[in-house]
């Protein structure tokens, strides 16, 4: 490997959330800041929220509901 083409790699680099969660990594880059992470991401906490104004949500389980009964 050619010393100056690759960037320095971190074993123990801490990725720091939003919610306050933080944990090691491996990465390029020593600190890494996100936005949301597995500890406060609805998808992973079971807090889904479904936005829906237009109605399309009813509209779907509606269609889908109807094509069982077929």
């Amino acid at each position: 490997m050619k010393k100056e083409t690759h960037p320095t790699y971190f074993a123990k680099a801490t990725v720091a959330c939003v919610c306050g969660a933080s944990f090691p990594v491996g990465s390029t880059k020593e600190k890494l800041e996100v936005e949301i992470c597995s500890s406060c991401h609805p998808f992973y906490t079971g807090n889904e929220k479904i936005l829906d104004a237009a109605g399309r949500v009813e509209k779907f389980k509606a269609r889908r509901a109807a094509a069982k009964k077929k």
